[in-house]
């Protein structure tokens, strides 16, 4: 028995697709032949396949017409991708009522938005649908500079397993807490590549994942591969993050070994 991760005949959404992580889910989706549909609040270039819509995901209106569009130029929408997210660097006590707002907003409510309105039509369909939301490891522990992120993403993964409650049988509902992943914008955000090699040091499988691995994830979840997973908060982290204790424990070890070796740090 041969298992095969085909998409063939899906309709598939990713919002915020056009760029990072979401491109990288589009691309795989793609590639196991899901006709894909990325969307962003300005227009943007897509991967090579995929068509592109400006939604504001945020916004109620808006949400409904793409999918309606969706549906009327395809005929289905078989597959979502909750990907739309992100937080800039605040600590919590300086941020406004409003930043933090914002932040939830496009990390949980847009996503119950859109996933509303994925569920009125997948309930239609014979096939019903599979709902992926992209969450965070910043769900299940402490997110500082990031504090309404991380409340966000926890509540995207408790929203991710009642859905999957009043919407099952017909449309899954899973959800990705994804760890570290290297992008075009890594070595910048954190400084440099000798930056990113240490980070990389911590990490169990002694790297960051690249774009297609949350891709692949997302894919498997939402296909036949996966037809009696739902409600599950999958972790895609490498193994997830050493305590920081433990690693300046061992860093401190080395050195002190070098030292006692004679050996230049």
């Amino acid at each position: 028995m041969v298992l095969a991760l085909d998409l063939s005949g899906r309709v598939a959404l990713v919002t915020g697709g056009a760029r990072g992580i979401g491109r990288g889910i589009a691309e795989v989706l793609l590639e196991a032949g899901a006709t894909v549909v990325t969307c962003g609040r300005s227009e943007a270039e897509p991967p090579a396949g995929a068509t592109h819509r400006t939604c504001d995901v945020r916004e109620p209106a808006s949400v409904e017409a793409l999918v309606a569009d969706i549906v009327a130029a395809h005929g289905a929408l078989d597959v979502v991708v909750n990907n739309a997210g992100g937080a800039p660097y605040a600590m919590a006590a300086e941020a406004s009522p409003r930043f933090h707002d914002k932040i939830v907003g496009l990390n949980l409510m847009s996503t119950l938005l859109v996933s509303q309105a994925a569920n009125r039509q997948m309930q239609q369909q014979s096939s019903g649908g599979s709902i992926v939301n992209i969450s965070s490891v910043s769900a299940t522990r402490p997110s500082p500079g990031t504090a309404a992120y991380g409340a966000a993403k926890a509540g995207l993964d408790a929203l991710t397993t009642s859905l999957a409650q009043e919407w099952g049988p017909r449309v899954r509902v899973n959800a990705i807490d994804v760890g570290l992943v290297r992008t075009s914008d890594t070595a910048d955000h954190y400084g440099g590549d000798a930056t990113v090699a240490e980070i990389e040091r911590t990490i169990p499988l002694g790297r960051m994942a690249d774009v297609a691995e949350i891709g692949r994830l997302a894919a498997f979840l939402a296909s036949d591969l996966s037809s009696y997973v739902s409600g599950a908060r999958v972790a895609c982290h490498g193994g997830g993050e050493q305590p920081v204790f433990l690693y300046i424990a061992q860093n401190a070890q080395i050195i002190q070994n070098a030292h006692q070796q004679g050996e230049p740090e």
